[in-house]
């Protein structure tokens, strides 16, 4: 990156150190932080901005590893920075990582891999990780090496009709994601488990009851902000009531906006404020938008329906774009240019993230993009970056 977005960030740091300590209202804390933020966004050049929506396995940088490879990763991983992967950051710069199971070895490991990777970026990175207990936990299911408390699966915390449990729980994974260098947890779930049949989300869900489930939700929200984690709630407008797998290939939904707002969409409506961030679904929603494609790709929910109808207005991040229900029908380049033109921020695991990288470069500099759309999201971005967690 250029060395003048390095002066800026600092410069931004700078301002809301000194805006804190003199005593300023908080109202003028933040219209100062969001001048400097639009500062350097003017500033930046165009691949440094495009550089700040993605979101990538540490392996992406790993040009002698092949793509394919680095979507197996239970066979390869990469569990170090090597020179390589600083050569590729020089000219494809990220805006975060996500790490998986096989990027984690030991505690001394991930800690030194988590700092190497913040170190290699000139706008400190989104430490991603999906950590949400039960059965999708990254660090919480190496518990014994790490010498971590595991924790349950959300239905069991749901079952006990304590909110203290879900805050307990949060704490305690927030704690540690913390130790580990992370600050951005794919957590909490606000789907709603309304179908038996279901093979993704089950236990995941805090239950079947929409205010239970959304009073949940925002105790593990309450509880990674209590140790300076964002969360993020998943799979928005609700995976609950699918019998299909967004992992291998395409699957649809066929309630409609009423339906949904009568159950799924409780959970995420009562948390919009809270969150920190809404994670869509790859869900292709038939008796809701004009279009077939999944809800991470539709202007409709993400756009019209989510921030229009809702209000939401922070930050947005797709699902994994290498999951099949995207990379099945689309190239990396075409998925996240639709992607931002539905109205996500953040482009999470590209199958292919130099392809996606020059595709929205592309994009940009044809007119298919406009540059203001490209700087919206890093307005949000940006607001979330350079502050504490909610």
């Amino acid at each position: 990156m250029k060395f003048n977005v390095k002066i800026l960030l600092l410069f931004v740091l700078f301002a809301v150190v000194s805006s804190g300590g003199c005593g300023g209202s908080n109202s003028n804390s933040l219209s100062g932080l969001r001048d400097e933020n639009e500062r350097m966004i003017q500033a930046m050049t165009l691949e440094e901005k495009i550089a700040q929506l993605l979101v990538i396995r540490p392996e992406h940088l790993n040009t002698v590893m092949s793509i394919d490879a680095i979507h197996y990763t239970r066979t390869s991983a990469d569990t170090e920075v090597n020179s390589v992967m600083r050569e590729t950051l020089k000219k494809y710069p990220v805006g975060g990582f996500a790490l998986f199971a096989q990027n984690i070895k030991s505690p001394e490991q991930l800690k030194k891999f988590t700092a190497d990777l913040k170190n290699a970026c000139d706008i400190e990175p989104f430490m991603c990780i999906d950590e949400e207990g039960g059965r999708v936990a990254r660090l919480g299911n190496k518990a014994e090496s790490f010498d971590i408390p595991r924790i349950g699966s959300m239905q069991s915390i749901g079952e006990t009709g304590d909110t203290q449990n879900a805050y307990d729980a949060a704490y305690t994974i927030g704690g540690y994601l913390k130790d580990y260098g992370f600050n951005l947890d794919f957590a909490p779930v606000a789907d709603i488990n309304t179908n038996p049949d279901n093979i993704v989300i089950g236990d995941r869900a805090f239950g079947s009851d929409p205010d239970l489930v959304s009073r949940m939700v925002s105790a593990f929200l309450e509880g990674l902000h209590a140790q300076g984690v964002m969360g993020t709630i998943k799979h928005f407008p609700g995976h609950g009531d699918t019998t299909s797998d967004t992992h291998t290939g395409y699957v649809a939904v066929y309630k409609t906006w009423d339906e949904l707002m009568q159950a799924e969409l409780i959970p995420f409506i009562d948390n919009i404020d809270l969150t920190d961030v809404i994670m869509p679904a790859h869900i292709t929603l038939k008796n809701i938008i004009s279009e077939d494609v999944p809800a991470t790709l539709s202007y409709e929910i993400l756009t019209e329906k989510l921030r229009g109808e809702l209000g939401y207005n922070g930050v947005i991040i797709t699902d994994s774009l290498e999951m099949g229900a995207i990379n099945n029908t689309w190239p990396s380049g075409e998925a996240c240019v639709k992607a931002i033109e539905a109205g996500n921020d953040l482009l999470l695991v590209p199958y292919n993230y130099i392809q996606a990288f020059e595709a929205l470069l592309n994009a940009v500099r044809t007119g298919r993009i406009s540059e203001e759309r490209i700087n919206q999201s890093l307005r949000r971005i940006f607001a979330l970056k350079f502050r504490e967690a909610k």
